[in-house]
């Protein structure tokens, strides 16, 4: 297998955006959290690999949430089984092998410090856990407030006092007091404002240096993501999971270099993520979509491009996912491409988009059989629509592509 030279902190700082695409409205509350909590850890005097940690687990702590559902929930400051998300969380991280270290972390983000302190744990985990906790509930705190007044200035106050009145309750005192000294400056407030919270992400993650990835480690990173994706509905359960391999296949049956069978996979695995943007109903919804909410379906393949942009050696995945939707016709979206502007591996990732999904059971339809998805696809060819070379790879392996589409194995089993 290939390596990847990557920034492994970059590629979490990008990809912890499309986390915030759930939320909708809700953005960049997983970078304030990190702002928040390294500057709580900072007063602490934590060292600088502890500060990279918990900024790093700050960012992704909300990973278990992709239901708009759910995620509606994170503005109350408690709420019935508000602990899921962090199960669930935890044993996302424990199946990603550069971040399974800080699963713990992420499983404990909600629970209070009276009931954290006496758990058979590293204290390292339990503070960093319950300074995520105290600094989550400040974000939640200060966008409520902002609601009816937006001056933060005149928030922080009330956020503040909030907060030291569940002081070695649900907040560990020391972690409190390190809060109360930073909250003291305006430009702690200030720097909440997102172009603010953006730099100082980037100034965090641009100090870690760029090395080899072996291919297994970046999947596992990558498999976070698109599980996340596949969550938010019965109905796409895999699907992601099922595309990557597919057009890792497909590339391998049309002699494709390895590296870019690599690739291909990634560029599978997280063709949707700018669907955590699209509220769960969409997705579910038995009949047609309305033209409003087919509008929003439409942008997801140019949010996936926005979120994957910026890392650096991910340059062909962020190209290949945002064209899943392209046509040779020019009849796709978001950018209405054209034949010559859309390359066989782009091709490729369609086509199995459209194969798995066709696949599956739908709100709105039972799955198709073999024979069934390679009549659409060969009509989506006769139209000019498909690639015929890629669709020809299927005909030639038709059982093989659907076992391998159909059969993926859930890599989270958080019972």
């Amino acid at each position: 297998m290939s390596t990847f030279i990557i920034n492994l902190h970059q590629a979490v700082y990008s990809l912890s955006d499309a986390l915030d695409l759930v939320g909708v409205t809700h953005i960049h509350h997983g970078k304030r959290v990190a702002y928040m909590a390294a500057e709580c850890g900072k007063c602490l005097k934590w060292t600088v690999p502890r500060l990279d940690d918990l900024y790093v687990a700050a960012m992704l702590h909300d990973c278990g949430v992709s239901k708009t559902i759910v995620h509606s929930n994170l503005k109350q400051m408690e709420w019935e089984n508000d602990n899921e998300h962090c199960v669930l969380g935890e044993a996302l991280l424990k199946q990603c092998a550069p971040l399974a270290y800080l699963s713990g972390v992420i499983r404990y983000h909600h629970t209070h410090w009276s009931v954290l302190q006496d758990l058979d744990l590293p204290l390292e985990v339990k503070m960093a856990a319950n300074c995520i906790y105290l600094t989550d509930r400040v974000d939640l705190l200060t966008v409520v407030a902002m609601e009816n007044q937006p001056n933060i200035l005149l928030c922080r106050e009330d956020v503040t006092a909030q907060i030291v009145a569940r002081k070695g309750d649900w907040f560990c005192p020391e972690l409190v007091d390190a809060f109360v000294n930073v909250a003291v400056s305006e430009a702690f407030w200030f720097c909440l404002e997102r172009e603010q919270v953006d730099s100082y992400a980037l100034t965090r993650t641009e100090h870690e240096r760029k090395y080899q990835v072996d291919f297994k480690d970046v999947r596992s990173l990558v498999n976070l993501f698109s599980y996340i994706v596949d969550a938010k509905s019965p109905f796409t359960a895999e699907h992601s999971m099922g595309v990557g391999r597919l057009a890792r296949y497909l590339g391998e049956q049309m002699k494709l270099p390895e590296k870019s069978c690599d690739t291909l996979e990634l560029a599978g695995l997280l063709h949707d993520l700018g669907k955590l943007r699209v509220p769960d109903q969409y997705i579910e919804k038995p009949g047609r979509l309305t033209s409003q909410e087919y509008s929003l379906v439409q942008r997801h393949s140019f949010d996936t491009y926005n979120v994957l942009k910026n890392i650096p050696g991910f340059e062909e995945v962020a190209l290949w996912t945002s064209q899943h939707h392209e046509r040779l016709d020019g009849s796709g979206y978001p950018y209405h491409l054209c034949d010559a502007a859309l390359s066989l591996e782009a091709r490729i990732v369609a086509v199995a988009d459209v194969f798995q999904a066709l696949s599956q059971d739908r709100p709105y339809r039972s799955a198709m059989q073999p024979l069934e998805v390679l009549g659409v696809l060969k009509e989506d060819v006769c139209a000019g629509k498909l690639d015929k070379q890629v669709v020809d790879s299927v005909e030639e392996n038709l059982e093989a592509c659907w076992h391998i589409a159909i059969n993926t194995s859930d890599p989270v089993n958080p019972a």
